[in-house]
């Protein structure tokens, strides 16, 4: 037994707490929970993996990585502690002989799922979370001693399906919507992190199984993201935990290679989407909780796919899927993504997602009394609050490859202003005609990027762009991202530019933009030597300044002559 009473305890805990941990999407769940109590020193945690989920796999390494050090369900029984918590059903909870608290790990209780299974059913199978099958045990006792429900709307549908819990149900809000409103005033942070840069942040999400967004079209991120122009949208992509621990980590990564190759950021499944939802300008979804916890956060939400058939009418998802818009993938798919960022929440909508919780603000004070009821010690006299979420690691799309439009749209004696507009260079396979060259960046080229390339990015020194240069025949142009921002053309010749800004630091991609004008001036046959003082660059809705510096040779030998500039 671990009391405080044990000649090996450091600090005399009074009480006993076993956190049951199914799997990481709980988990996740319970790190939002745990606060409330676990730095109470009369409290001793212990987590526990029951190994009663399909999705078990990651569990143990999550909650190491976290310094839990869990143990498994059989010594969890072994300790007697004095509650159990747990943020989702499954296993013989009440094993341990103490009292249960059930949180729920999503926005409420939608899904039909089977309990024999755990696998998505469609209407004729119970609601998870809200029947007899999860909460009441073979003898018809009912499982948990509390109930946690976030709205009020739950306790008439656990009325319906399983009268005999109504007793133990407890409307305490939803602790995970409580950190994503106390987290609004740090959009800015959040927006910085995952590298906006003053684009319009579209964030993808999808939950799990065969009928979710990724389930039902894999390629469905990397086909929006390659009709997307990169300096008007960041596209971040959300994939539920489930998804890693049933394919495994590796797989997923490998299935969302071509997203990275598109500059989507691939947020860690596990923390991130919360800052992802407050930072974006339009959340496309599923029916899973992301989608819902978006709207009650304000972000306009439109739905890729809708299966009504695999959640309850009447629960908050079986709603917000009947009043949601929906958007596909096609060529307006970016004119699409305007309109719907553009507009507000409608009243459906808003009135849908007031669903996700009774008390907004005021889960952590209800969750704590909870809790210190049932093992029977008085609260900490400081009042129980949200924090918020943390800030995601730095995103970048550095070094990225792009299919670039350039247009020279003015020139003047002292001033030349050029539109580029810049695509993924996946979209490489589908472009049809029109003036576009390929810019290559060295983060993952393919081999057949590289023979395609007119304009390559080199992060290092000039005499390195001058190697890639003579080692790709029919590469035009290099661009020196580390440091002045530098274009070598194929002849030799050198440019240097300096951005005009108000602190004298280039932007990262300074080069590549450069590189893509010059590409530009040289290919509508203009002589390198007239290319005026000024280039304007108009990008993704702004003006980037920069000013060309003397033209200067290359030091070494003269890498081609001949530029091949007649064929355009």
């Amino acid at each position: 037994m671990e009391r405080g009473g044990s000649p090996w305890s450091t600090v005399r805990a009074e009480r006993l707490l076993v956190i049951a941990v199914h799997n990481v999407t709980a988990a996740t769940r319970l790190v939002d929970v745990l606060p409330l109590i676990a730095g109470d020193s009369r409290v001793q945690v212990r987590f526990a993996v029951t190994g009663s989920s399909a999705f078990t796999d990651g569990t143990a390494g999550f909650l190491s990585a976290m310094g839990a050090d869990p143990v498994d369900w059989t010594t969890a029984v072994e300790l007697r502690p004095d509650l159990v918590i747990s943020a989702s059903h499954g296993g013989d909870l009440r094993e341990p002989g103490a009292p249960v608290i059930i949180f729920p790990h999503g926005v409420g209780y939608n899904k039909y799922l089977d309990p024999g299974t755990q696998e998505p059913r469609n209407p004729g199978t119970p609601v998870f979370g809200l029947s007899p099958e999860w909460l009441l045990d073979a003898d018809g006792g009912v499982i948990p001693s509390v109930l946690v429900l976030s709205h009020a709307e739950q306790v008439d549908r656990l009325a319906s399906a399983c009268p005999e819990a109504v007793p133990v149900a407890v409307v305490a809000g939803d602790p995970c919507l409580d950190r994503i409103l106390a987290s609004l005033p740090l959009r800015a942070v959040y927006r910085s992190a995952l590298g906006a840069d003053g684009r319009t942040v579209v964030v993808v999400s999808s939950t799990w199984g065969r009928e979710s967004l990724f389930g039902t079209d894999p390629g469905f991120v990397a086909r929006l993201a390659a009709r997307l122009p990169v300096d008007r949208y960041r596209v971040v992509l959300v994939l539920h935990p489930n998804v890693s621990a049933w394919h495994s980590r590796w797989q997923v990564e490998t299935w969302l290679r071509e997203c990275a190759r598109a500059g989507v950021a691939v947020l860690d499944p596990v923390e991130g989407w919360r800052a992802a939802l407050v930072a974006a300008d339009l959340v496309i979804g599923d029916h899973g909780s992301v989608s819902l916890y978006a709207a009650a956060a304000g972000r306009p939400l439109a739905l890729a796919v809708a299966p009504e058939s695999t959640v309850d009418p009447l629960s908050a998802i079986g709603r917000m899927l009947a009043v949601t818009p929906r958007i596909a993938v096609d060529d307006d798919v970016a004119a699409r993504v305007d309109e719907l960022a553009g507009r507000p929440v409608s009243p459906e909508l808003a009135a849908v997602a007031e669903l996700a919780s009774s008390g907004r603000g005021e889960s952590a004070r209800l969750l704590r009394a909870a809790l210190y009821g049932l093992i029977d010690l008085p609260e900490p006299p400081e009042p129980a609050d949200a924090t918020a979420v943390p800030v995601p690691p730095p995103a970048s799309d550095r070094g990225r490859s792009h299919l670039v439009t350039a247009t020279i749209i003015a020139v003047t004696e002292d001033s030349a202003e050029v539109e580029l507009v810049r695509y993924p260079a996946p979209r490489l396979r589908d472009w049809v005609g029109g003036s576009a060259h390929l810019v290559v960046g060295l983060a993952e080229p393919y081999r057949r990027w590289l023979d395609l390339a007119e304009v390559v990015i080199v992060d290092r020194s000039p005499a390195d762009a001058a190697a890639v240069l003579a080692s790709l025949p029919g590469c035009l142009l290099a661009a020196v991202s580390d440091g002045p921002p530098t274009v070598l053309v194929a002849d030799g010749t050198r440019v240097r530019f300096t951005e005009v800004t108000g602190d004298g630091d280039p932007h990262p991609d300074t080069a590549a933009l450069c590189a893509s004008a010059v590409h530009c001036w040289l290919v509508d046959g203009r002589a390198l030597a007239d290319l005026p003082r000024l280039l304007r660059l108009r990008v993704g809705g702004r003006v980037r300044r920069v000013e060309v510096g003397e033209l200067a040779r290359q030091p070494g030998p003269v890498v081609r002559e001949d530029l091949g500039l007649g064929d355009g």
